[in-house]
């Protein structure tokens, strides 16, 4: 189900593993381009978080167990204006800059939306049935280190993290080293890249 193939490598890394949880950030879609599509599929439940009402819909119908929320992430809880590309396009984002790098190829006909932003920590506190996360995957189209810095990751106990690093060209993305710094402070080392995606372990 993933685009590059990142879920066969994270099922891999999870074989031993029963009935976890995942944490999805940038959710998308419960089939197209998912990296826990496949968790789901072997008795995982977990939070899919997107800017996207329609996207988050669609885990309601296909992933009902599921906690799934339309938020943005954010640092306060506040109306933040959100540029779509279309309702069922993986690209829509919060991030101004994001969009002005990409705008001449993507987000030909443009429209926006004000989507509240929570912090990431109000969210889990909510639902506590979550309180250990095994997977966690992050795609929030130019927010993902933003977003990174606010998990709790040796509290929720995660075992494995997927990030985007890259562009799509093999390009750095502007806050991979901080992306990488963090995680290696946190004791995580790099298992494999695929694509833009990186997947980080813990030690």
């Amino acid at each position: 189900y993933s685009q590059w193939g990142e879920d066969l490598e994270i099922i891999k890394f999870f074989k031993n593993k029963k009935k976890g949880n995942y944490l999805d950030i940038g959710c998308f879609h419960p089939l197209m381009y998912s990296n826990t599509c496949l968790l789901n599929q072997n008795k995982w439940t977990g939070i899919n978080i997107d800017l996207n009402q329609t996207t988050i819909d669609l885990f309601n119908i296909l992933r009902p167990k599921d906690l799934n929320v339309c938020r943005i992430i954010g640092s306060e809880e506040k109306k933040v204006k959100v540029y779509f590309d279309s309702l069922f396009s993986p690209v829509n984002t919060a991030d101004k800059n994001f969009y002005n790098t990409h705008k001449k190829k993507f987000f030909k006909n443009m429209f926006t939306r004000e989507v509240i932003s929570q912090k990431l920590s109000e969210i889990m506190f909510k639902n506590k049935m979550y309180k250990k996360i095994d997977f966690v995957n992050i795609d929030a189209e130019g927010m993902d280190y933003k977003i990174l810095k606010q998990l709790n990751l040796k509290k929720l106990k995660v075992r494995l993290v997927a990030i985007e690093t890259h562009h799509v060209n093999g390009q750095v993305s502007k806050d991979f080293s901080k992306i990488l710094n963090f995680l290696k402070k946190k004791n995580f080392s790099l298992l494999k890249r695929y694509g833009p995606t990186s997947l980080f372990y813990k030690n």
